[in-house]
């Protein structure tokens, strides 16, 4: 299987299935000097464990991430980083009616036509638990980033129909208060209740999560295939769920007459910027040292408290009773997850601009 690798000088490649032993990570082209601060690392994890919220699995493992290599006196020593994490609940036995079942929505028909097989034990390769290893790898990527002033911040912009009014940026503390991280109390509360009450009916919903990335310096970005909002939008929608992406004006620049999207330059502090900075903060794939904010959605799970049909690789139909392990919305968590992919993007294009100029 290819496919398991992001980056080209900051590298992480991850490891394991949903049901397996233990999921893991390496981290290749990291410098040296980085001090790795272990509860930051815990921190980062605890934001994406189930357990917060209302509405999310009930599979809670401990995330707790140990650091096999790469480090002297927790400090980076430039050679690859290796991460594992134990997979604590696995309940393999409780998936053994799913075996040769094409579950709806699913990944399991499409890698079964790929490959010829697919674990029917959570999902596999497929299953949201391997972002657990990109949580991991990119609170390293954040601490290198640290280094540069380079700030990330993501929040639940909206849950099914409940949204909130307007995007703009919000501090971390904020954010972290909701047990949905919706920086918005009362949008928060209506989110809340709708998730409660969605579960009360065995069903699911999806949602959008907005982030915004602050203090980069201008020149990010690798021209013409590697352009910084590329390199972002692979890297979201490469998350499980992720159905769409945008970022600055994003779809709304459709309804937009040429002279009102364009944007004109000022003079901020002596420095000449984009005055409006509508395009979110990148230009030509190139960041202009704006801040950039974009927004992931992510559709309703498909995993249902409710009997379904379905038919499994004989053509037989079969029965999926209701029941599973899953979340009624991942938003809450998987805002963990997209911090730390835009993080290890961010680090992998510092670390290319370093080479493009004398």
């Amino acid at each position: 299987m290819a496919g398991n690798t992001t980056g080209q000088v900051f590298r992480l490649t991850t490891f394991g299935e949903s049901h397996g032993s233990i999921i893991g990570g390496i981290i290749d082209g990291c410098p040296s000097g980085i001090r790795i601060d272990r509860q930051f690392i815990s921190n980062e994890m605890q934001r994406r464990r189930a357990g917060q919220s209302s509405g999310s699995t009930s599979r809670i493992e401990t995330d707790e991430v140990e650091i096999v290599s790469g480090l002297l006196d927790d400090i980076t020593t430039g050679t690859p980083i290796g991460l594992l994490i134990k997979n604590t609940q696995q309940n393999s036995k409780d998936y053994e009616h799913l075996k040769d079942v094409y579950r709806p929505s699913h990944a399991d028909y499409s890698y079964d036509k790929k490959y010829g097989v697919f674990d029917h034990k959570g999902g596999g390769r497929s299953s949201a638990r391997e972002t657990a290893v990109r949580v991991a790898a990119g609170a390293i990527a954040k601490l290198l980033l640290a280094h540069s002033g380079i700030k990330i911040d993501a929040y639940v912009f909206a849950v099914g129909n409940i949204s909130m009014p307007e995007t703009q940026y919000y501090e971390r503390n904020s954010i972290d208060k909701s047990p949905v991280r919706c920086p918005e109390p009362d949008v928060s509360i209506q989110m809340q209740n709708y998730i409660e009450k969605l579960q009360a009916d065995g069903d699911t919903c999806g949602g959008a999560i907005v982030c915004y990335l602050n203090n980069l310096p201008p020149g990010l970005g690798e021209p013409v295939f590697d352009k910084l909002q590329a390199s972002l939008a692979a890297a979201m929608m490469s998350i499980p769920s992720a159905k769409a992406f945008e970022y600055g004006s994003g779809f709304e620049s459709i309804h937009l007459k040429g002279s009102q999207n364009s944007d004109n330059f000022a003079i901020r502090e002596e420095v000449v910027i984009p005055y409006r900075n509508s395009a979110g903060g990148i230009l030509g794939g190139i960041s202009t040292g704006q801040p950039i904010w974009f927004k992931v959605a992510f559709k309703a799970v498909s995993s249902l408290m409710k009997e379904r049909e379905s038919f499994n690789r004989k053509g037989e139909k079969v029965i999926i009773p209701a029941g599973g392990q899953h979340d009624v919305c991942v938003v809450p968590r998987a805002v963990a997850v997209v911090e730390a992919m835009a993080a290890l993007v961010l680090a992998d294009h510092l670390l290319r601009q370093r080479s493009a100029r004398v």
